[in-house]
């Protein structure tokens, strides 16, 4: 038994092996097909493979493959840890439960913490200061304030506000360089409007400054569409749909707080 032991043990080390060794093409197939099944977990460890074997230089497809990838999969725990704080909020402090949601919490927490480092080290030490180009720059940069900005979620409440302040110097030096250097129709410009206005609106409680700041994207892309590239049309209206949304949904609040206050 412990001679088929050892062959089992050295079969699978030389399949590790030979998986390590795999191309960063090879890594980037086995991604899709984890896409295709839905396994993004599968997903997220092949692109962080194939961006190693590339040495950080991917293509623009691949980059969405691992936007894709890891959103999924701190989507999945960003949305449990927002169930467990909404049921913790609910239980009152001699209520049995309580001890079972937050310490549940803590784990989903800590699974959350330990994706978004993993992501932000990609980003940090291979992706960004690889980027040549200034719509891939600023598409890892907006990746990093997002994937802080995730953090800062969970840190909103606590006194450690060290993600709230890095997540605010990330984005605004992104929307610095997507301002001189992107057209405002530019989806990447877009997104990244969007999503630091929701940094403003979700982490900072500063709904003024999500409304200018989604308000300007708007206004300034409405005004370039005549110019807008008909590869990109559908992903920048679908953005300025979103970011008009946003300025309604904000907009309304505001009209009820003053009713409120009448």
């Amino acid at each position: 038994s412990n001679k088929i032991c050892i062959r089992y043990n050295m079969k699978v080390y030389n399949e590790y092996k030979s998986y390590l060794s795999m191309s960063a093409e090879n890594h980037v197939s086995m991604a899709k097909l984890a896409e295709q099944a839905e396994r993004y977990t599968d997903m997220s460890v092949e692109m962080k493979r194939a961006i190693e074997a590339s040495d950080g230089v991917i293509s623009e497809d691949e980059r969405n493959l691992f936007s894709v990838a890891y959103k999924n999969v701190v989507g999945q725990r960003r949305s449990s840890w927002r169930a467990m704080s909404g049921i913790e909020k609910k239980l009152s402090e001699d209520d049995p439960k309580l001890v079972h949601v937050k310490k549940y919490k803590i784990t989903i927490e800590e699974e959350l913490k330990s994706l978004c480092d993993e992501v932000l080290l990609i980003l940090d030490n291979l992706l960004i200061e690889k980027a040549t180009e200034s719509s891939s720059k600023v598409f890892y940069m907006k990746m990093k304030g997002d994937y802080l900005r995730y953090l800062a979620e969970i840190q909103k409440d606590t006194n450690d506000k060290s993600n709230i302040d890095n997540a605010a110097a990330v984005y605004q030096k992104a929307w610095e360089l997507s301002l001189e250097e992107l057209a405002p129709t530019h989806p990447i410009h877009l997104g990244l409007a969007l999503n630091y206005s929701v940094y403003f609106f979700e982490i900072l409680d500063d709904k003024n400054k999500a409304c200018e700041l989604a308000k300007k994207a708007f206004d300034d892309s409405i005004g370039q569409l005549d110019h807008l590239k008909e590869e990109s049309y559908k992903d920048s209206t679908l953005i300025m749909q979103l970011l008009r949304d946003n300025l309604t949904l904000w907009s309304s609040c505001d009209n009820e707080e003053e009713e409120d206050k009448e």
